[in-house]
């Protein structure tokens, strides 16, 4: 059976993978969402990937799972353990010494995000229409955390992504536009990212789907 490392977004709050982590229990697999100091002005990049690492050390091997801004802190700590599989949900993509501040402006992101919100008709940002717009609330705790300008400024540092890396895309994402992703996808790790329904929050909406998606044998 599979260890599942699960890495969250801005904020660092482990709870976003609530929906997902008993699916993959249900299953016999062993499961952790790790909680980040992202609130901590003094706690970058570097402070994440310890805090997962540290939760990975129970399991000799892991599959690591990273959402959004995750996706900065699991090459730098995938380059600890010893790991699996990588799967990156709707996720930042950076390069190796890149900060997630630069990542904007790089990848082209808010253009992108500006220009779908105009083909969809959404208008302008607000947490409801970018993240809420296809999740079910009944039962979440209202525990998101602002996320600190520490991790921002923090340099991805890394050598190289694990063999095995895949991307999931929610096709619904207002916030990292599904073309976008699969761009970057294709760009920047040479894969063909993986489209499924669901907006940027995924893992709340479909967490059926994405705990199908991480138990597929490619993982």
């Amino acid at each position: 059976m599979a260890a599942y490392v699960l890495i969250p977004g801005a904020g660092g709050v482990a709870s976003y993978w609530s929906r997902v982590v008993p699916l993959l229990e249900q299953k016999g697999h062993q499961a952790v969402a790790v909680d980040l100091p992202g609130p901590d002005p003094d706690a970058g990049l570097p402070a994440y990937a310890d805090a997962v690492v540290a939760a990975a050390e129970p399991f000799d091997r892991v599959v690591l799972v990273a959402q959004s801004l995750g996706g900065f802190t699991a090459p730098m700590a995938a380059g600890r353990l010893r790991v699996d599989a990588l799967v990156l949900v709707n996720a930042m993509i950076p390069v190796p010494g890149e900060t997630p501040g630069q990542w904007w402006e790089a990848t082209g992101a808010v253009t992108a995000r500006d220009e779908a919100a105009r083909r969809g008709g959404y208008g302008g940002f607000d947490i409801e229409t970018y993240f809420l717009h296809d999740v079910d609330t009944t039962g979440l705790s209202d525990g998101q955390r602002e996320e600190s300008d520490a991790a921002f400024a923090s340099p991805c540092v890394f050598t190289g992504w694990p063999e095995r890396t895949r991307v999931l895309v929610g096709a619904d994402d207002r916030f990292f536009p599904a073309d976008f992703q699969l761009r970057l996808a294709a760009e920047r790790l040479d894969v063909e990212a993986d489209l499924r329904p669901g907006g940027h929050l995924i893992a709340l909406a479909q967490p059926e789907l994405v705990a199908d998606y991480l138990l597929d044998p490619r993982c």
